[in-house]
């Protein structure tokens, strides 16, 4: 019997060298943590910076982390990336309103990644963790039972479901940048844990 194809995740924002690259980077080497080789986790850009490397702050990011920031080009989001995703989790609401404009049939399966994350503390807390006999499966499916809690799942201020934009701003938003998306990254990271 031939391998399910791993779960596709793809992050967005607009450059593609700042916030996606960070959510890249550190979702899949998480990911590998939890089961090698079933998940791959790309990112590219709505603005791409077609080929540029990670920004530096963002790069060391990464490492503290525990991810690489090595051998990275960014890239332009296309319709196929988005055909391609199993989930695609953006960097703010204006680029998850530039994938819906780009394909909107990808309405249930895209998200900020904030966003995402709450979905799945409120999933935690009415799902007890339980052994997943198909990962690919329920990954496949989460999407959907993410979105069917949404309505528990709102953010106080709509901001609270960005990621600031840190590009030429300066180390402090940089600083802001990790403080927005690292707890995201590990929500996400502790369900796929508790999940596998």
């Amino acid at each position: 019997m031939e391998a399910p194809h791993p779960v596709r995740i793809l992050t967005v924002c607009t450059g593609n060298i700042c916030r996606s690259p960070v959510a890249e980077r550190l979702l899949q080497t998480g990911l590998d943590q939890v089961q090698p080789g079933a998940f791959v986790v790309r990112s590219a850009g709505t603005r791409a910076m077609v080929g540029d490397p990670i920004q530096p702050p963002s790069a060391e990011i990464i490492r503290t982390y525990g991810g690489t920031p090595d051998d990275f080009a960014a890239r332009l989001l296309t319709p196929k990336l988005l055909r391609e995703s199993d989930l695609v989790l953006a960097m703010t609401a204006k680029h998850r309103g530039a994938v819906m404009q780009m394909d909107a049939s990808l309405l249930k399966r895209t998200f900020t990644i904030r966003e995402f994350a709450r979905m799945l503390q409120v999933l935690e807390q009415r799902d007890a963790p339980s052994a997943v006999v198909d990962l690919p499966a329920f990954w496949r499916g989460l999407p959907a039972r993410a979105a069917s809690v949404r309505h528990l799942a709102l953010a106080a201020e709509t901001s609270d479901n960005d990621v600031v934009d840190p590009y030429r701003r300066g180390q402090e938003l940089y600083n802001q940048m990790e403080d927005e998306l690292a707890p995201a990254i590990l929500t996400i990271l502790r369900f796929a844990r508790q999940h596998s």
